[in-house]
């Protein structure tokens, strides 16, 4: 038997679910070794993640000194190589399968609202065995639009049962997201953020995800604002 619904979760993926950054780093660079210049680091290339691979591929070109006009190029040149490999590297960070557990055993609904195209997002959860926990998927390539706008947010909530609850993710993107929709935010810290904690609208913040139940289960009780 069935759960009753809790609340529904939505959960960014790259730097929040996952550590994705490897393999975005290997078909970036598979992608520059294709036009003959040297790799860039994994940090470097790790600090452009959060917006899709056409901002990464925008800040290659600034980094590098490419001509724009291959924008276009470049990013089909690195989506191919990412498609074609993108979860031999891939991880959930610690903890994340026992916590997605226990929230769906608590009844709660959970989904996965990414700037990641939406196949990519559907390819990395099937491989690493997380896609069961989720109900629903909208990647950057869903909507006409993508976070932080806070359409595709909102529309990830509405495809869920139960009362929204929260969003989870680990970006200056996710919070912003996160406070245009009006939602409480809880922020990873162990991701892929660059901006002082101070400087993000949060209601919570965790490093341990055995912490998340917890916190989602204590979201019924009075807290403090968003900060």
């Amino acid at each position: 038997m069935e759960s009753a619904v809790t609340g529904a979760i939505v959960f960014d993926l790259d730097g929040t679910l996952v550590d994705s950054a490897p393999d975005i780093a290997a078909a970036a660079n598979r992608m520059l070794a294709d036009y003959d210049h040297p790799p860039l680091s994994q940090p470097l290339l790790t600090s452009f993640v959060g917006h899709g691979i056409p901002h990464v591929v925008r800040r290659i070109i600034d980094n590098c000194e490419f001509d724009p006009s291959q924008h276009t190029e470049m990013s089909a040149r690195m989506l191919a190589h990412y498609t074609a490999c993108p979860a031999a590297l891939t991880r959930p960070w610690p903890g994340v399968v026992p916590a997605l557990s226990a929230l769906a055993d608590a009844g709660y609904r959970m989904g996965v609202c990414t700037n990641k195209h939406h196949g990519l997002s559907l390819q990395i959860l099937e491989a690493l065995d997380l896609a069961k926990f989720f109900d629903i998927v909208i990647g950057g390539d869903s909507l006409p639009c993508r976070k932080p706008d806070p359409a595709p947010l909102l529309a990830t909530f509405s495809g869920l049962e139960g009362a929204g609850l929260v969003y989870v993710g680990d970006s200056e993107v996710d919070a912003a997201t996160a406070h245009s929709a009006g939602m409480d935010f809880a922020l990873y810290t162990k991701g892929y953020r660059k901006a002082p904690l101070a400087a993000l609208p949060h209601r919570f913040t965790f490093d341990d995800f055995g912490a998340l139940p917890g916190i989602v289960q204590g979201l019924g009780q009075p807290g403090p604002p968003a900060s």
